[in-house]
């Protein structure tokens, strides 16, 4: 993907960043039955662009945005070695592009920028039944380190 350019998300990008958000939603609703039928927002996308915590990079090829992701610094649990990590979301990739490299690509480019941040930890959630994306995020050196669980009471 020679000509694809990451690059730090700016307001400009704001009606492609919505529709990459609703893209992730409708991705995710098959793994979550507790998800809204409508009007569901995951994002305050004005902050993820102008908080100096968060880098929310997009890829770009041939001036249209084809992805996105995110790197949040947060602070880690006391009881952990390090003190802050990154937590990486938004990750979406137009579907026509998949396959291409762009994750990986995006996701490089927030690790350099979480690195740069003195971060030594990088961390995400994902649906245990969502199969592709495990395995993009495994391909790019993640691993499972522990399972979220749920229970409906009503």
């Amino acid at each position: 993907m020679q000509n694809i350019i990451i690059r730090e998300a700016t307001l400009a990008d704001m009606d492609t960043l919505l529709q990459f958000e609703q893209g992730v939603i409708s991705a995710e609703r098959p793994f979550d039955p507790t998800l809204k039928e409508s009007d569901a927002k995951y994002y305050d996308l004005n902050e993820f662009i102008t908080a100096p915590h968060i880098y929310l990079a997009v890829a770009e090829l041939d001036g249209q945005l084809v992805g996105s992701g995110y790197s949040r610094i947060e602070t880690s649990k006391v009881y952990l070695k390090h003190q802050q990590h990154a937590y990486l979301g938004f990750m979406y990739v137009l579907p026509q592009h998949r396959g291409k490299g762009v994750n990986k690509l995006i996701i490089d480019a927030l690790k350099d920028w979480s690195v740069k941040q003195g971060v030594t930890e990088f961390r995400l959630q994902v649906y245990f039944q969502n199969a592709p994306a495990i395995k993009a995020y495994e391909k790019v050196g993640f691993n499972s380190h522990m399972i979220e669980m749920r229970m409906g009471l009503s």
